[in-house]
């Protein structure tokens, strides 16, 4: 009666040391149903219930591969942190500003606008480089407007400084642009500039890939910042899918059928077909042997009668 009740009991998924515990308890006369509700009591639960709570293991996946996890979520990601989807922002602080300055002052407030831009869209990272002599007080050749907006910045720690120091009356200026270039690469994400960097280009073979397609452009309108719906040109991703490290891939539109019911394609025609949503597809072949139904001869019908098994 033990092992009968074991085994019973086991092939509903509950451990063998619960099971003993609960027939010593009621003794090994019990009924099935007090056996059960002892189990249930006791917080004892069927294998494959606990297998289904435990969470499962993160999947490694290797580095480029990501075409198999295009559409698929890690467990516990949540879905209204749209952060972690988006890509790292490294913004060309002087040639933003002098931008916003139609080139003749360096305009610290077309750096806020721009950093405004893409706070509202979510993104976390946000780095701001401009050259340290931009500290210092404005000369009639170089004029600064709103340069308390860079104090606010850095303290934001979204603006940063690139060096540069004295050396016997003449500044020695480090290059900017390589620090742009640099983080961007590395944090794999998006340079905000109009210059296209053809000196590091030619540096660095996979610098020269990488400025290709993740260089965003902008203009500035009426003090709006403005990077453009397509970054990459007429027919390549979308805005939002250039800042996204997941790319949606777009839905497949159907175009219908210039031609419409008078299409001689048949089964073959790209365009889509409204009327033939609920037909059996044919061939053209088929489509035609049905239109015309031409009667065999008579012989032929008595060969195909005496051939056939």
């Amino acid at each position: 009666v033990h092992q009968s009740k074991l085994d019973f009991f086991c092939k509903l998924g509950y451990g063998k040391q619960d099971i003993c515990k609960v027939l010593e308890n009621l003794g090994q006369e019990a009924l099935e149903d007090d056996v059960l509700k002892e189990l249930i009591r006791m917080g004892s639960k069927p294998q494959a219930l606990e297998q289904q709570a435990q969470p499962s293991p993160l999947r490694l996946v290797a580095r480029g591969s990501c075409s198999t996890m295009l559409g698929l979520k890690w467990p516990g990601e949540d879905e209204s942190d749209a952060s972690d989807s988006l890509r790292p922002v490294v913004i060309d602080g002087s040639n933003v500003a002098m931008s916003h300055g139609n080139k003749e002052v360096f305009s610290c407030w077309g750096i806020q606008l721009a950093v405004d831009w893409f706070r509202e869209r979510g993104h976390t990272y946000i780095k701001v480089f401009v050259p340290l002599w931009r500290k210092e007080p404005p000369r009639p050749d170089s004029p600064i407007a709103d340069q308390h907006i860079l104090e606010e910045l850095e303290k934001q720690s979204i603006l940063v400084y690139t060096p540069s120091r004295k050396v016997k009356g003449k500044r020695v200026v480090c290059y900017d642009d390589r620090y742009i270039v640099k983080v961007a690469y590395e944090k794999d994400g998006v340079i905000v500039s109009n210059d296209h960097y053809r000196d590091l280009q030619n540096e660095n073979p996979e610098w020269k890939w990488f400025i290709e397609q993740r260089l965003l452009m902008y203009s500035f309108v009426s003090n709006r910042f403005m990077p453009p719906d397509d970054p990459l040109g007429r027919h390549g991703p979308s805005l939002s899918n250039f800042l996204s490290k997941k790319p949606v891939l777009p839905e497949k539109k159907w175009q219908p059928c210039p031609y419409g019911k008078k299409c001689t394609y048949g089964n073959k025609c790209k365009f889509y077909h409204p009327e033939k949503l609920h037909q059996a597809q044919l061939s053209v072949a088929d489509e035609l042997r049905a239109k015309t139904k031409v009667p065999l001869a008579p012989g032929k019908e008595e060969r195909r009668c005496q051939c056939s098994p």
